[in-house]
């Protein structure tokens, strides 16, 4: 369902100064935008899941990482979803040349993968066990977790996984959630792409085993020309 764009009108207060004007004012500092209801909807908790998955602080998130339907410029088929590690975007294309765009953030795995994969496995609430050469890189981080993690608040993937698989082979590359909402937008320490859960929550359900997913080189062309429609819940 899209909902259409909404202005919202601040109006300022105005200060009747008085007869003694000695000192210029301060100025008041600027109020923020307020943030349009669709979105505070999209990122609103979600109280029906085996765990649960806080709201979002939309404040301290930059827009262009909220989810909307942006006008898409790849070659890429209808159903497949493309990321752009660069740029910290997922998109999951669409018919009529748009896609479903996502914020993500980009651990040093999610740069080490490029090229066509399929998602061969999705999980919910998944169980996280970190690869030897995540322990390797930061073995003060990673190390206790060397045994495994059960799905929950505290485990890396957030809410879903999305496994990526090349001939077969599973490549270690994961789309997944993530309880750390602040990274969205930025490059982390570890890990492949992550999400907030609400959008992965959201790109599970849409995404079918077998689906085509392609990993842009960096360097590659912005595929949205960041020309954006509506938000999508």
């Amino acid at each position: 369902m899209r909902f259409s764009r909404r202005g919202f009108l601040i109006a300022a207060p105005v200060v009747l100064a008085g007869c003694v004007t000695n000192q210029p004012s301060t100025p008041a500092a600027p109020a923020k935008p307020a943030i349009p209801p669709a979105y505070l909807a999209m990122y609103a908790a979600i109280n029906d899941e085996p765990h649960p998955v806080p709201a979002i602080d939309l404040t301290t998130v930059d827009p262009q990482f909220w989810r909307r339907v942006v006008n898409y410029y790849g070659e890429e088929a209808p159903g497949t979803v493309v990321v752009d590690p660069e740029r910290r975007f997922v998109y999951h294309v669409m018919e009529n040349g748009e896609a479903l765009r996502y914020g993500c953030g980009v651990g040093r795995a999610g740069f080490e993968f490029k090229g066509g994969a399929i998602i061969q496995r999705k999980a919910q609430w998944p169980r996280w066990t970190p690869t030897p050469n995540m322990i390797r890189l930061d073995p003060e981080r990673n190390g206790p977790f060397a045994g495994g993690v059960p799905g929950g608040p505290t485990n890396p993937l957030g809410a879903r996984a999305l496994y990526l698989y090349e001939g077969g082979v599973d490549t270690l590359y994961r789309i997944h959630g993530t309880n750390e909402a602040w990274s969205i937008g930025k490059s982390v320490s570890s890990g492949c792409i992550r999400m907030f859960n609400q959008d992965i929550i959201d790109l599970h359900r849409r995404v079918p085993t077998g689906t085509r997913v392609v990993v842009l080189p960096v360097g590659s062309a912005d595929r949205s020309g960041n020309q954006t429609a509506a938000p999508q819940v």
